[in-house]
């Protein structure tokens, strides 16, 4: 049996409740929303494992994450995702005769880099991953993962069927900061109305 397997931080109660919020602004927006309880930043997504490999997993990203420290994130933007402007968004649509791959896919909300962050994420892909994310799998080059957010996943059909004055902009400023004390190793089970995240195992940072 092979499980679907990532590396997350859960967001707190309050943190989700706060993000479901803004789900209520565009109303009109052919989306997919991104159920409360599955609202979370990944880390790193390592796919579909055997139980041996899921055990090797959960024992390397123990003895990282356990000797790492708490740290802090900071959500300051809801944007569209990938991240790139509506202008460009547009402009691409436009010189790809509409092509669905040149218009977001996502509503994101992002938030800021830091250096402890970066070292988690890092060290995870480093032992757990055992080699290297390919380019295309990093958010930005030279800035190795920004945490981010998927409120909402954009139907993309319908999306791209929409004349470009009814899109809306969303470029929100938000101002939403947690303490991250414990990092999850995640189950993902696909079903009809959307995934299903489940917990296997949690470890605490140090404080």
């Amino acid at each position: 049996m092979r499980h679907r397997i990532f590396i997350a931080i859960n967001l707190p109660d309050n943190t989700r409740k706060r993000l479901l919020s803004y789900q209520e602004k565009w109303p009109d927006l052919p989306i997919k929303w991104t159920y409360k309880d599955n609202l979370h930043i990944t880390l790193l997504f390592l796919g579909y494992l055997t139980d041996e490999e899921l055990l090797d997993v959960i024992r390397d990203a123990e003895k990282i994450i356990t000797e790492k420290e708490s740290f802090q994130i900071s959500l300051n933007k809801i944007i569209y995702g990938p991240p790139a402007s509506l202008r460009e968004q547009t402009r691409l649509r436009s010189v790809a005769g509409g092509s669905a791959q040149k218009i977001p896919k996502m509503i994101w909300a992002i938030g800021e880099t830091s250096e402890e962050f970066t070292d988690l994420q890092k060290s995870l892909e480093e032992g757990v991953y055992n080699e290297p994310l390919p380019d295309s799998e990093k958010r930005e080059k030279g800035n190795y993962f920004t945490p981010h957010v998927t409120l909402g996943r954009l139907k993309s059909f319908e999306f791209n069927q929409m004349d470009l004055e009814e899109i809306p902009e969303i470029n929100e400023d938000v101002n939403l900061s947690f303490l991250v004390e414990s990092i999850e190793i995640m189950e993902s089970e696909l079903k009809k109305n959307g995934p299903h995240y489940t917990i296997l195992e949690s470890f605490q940072l140090k404080n």
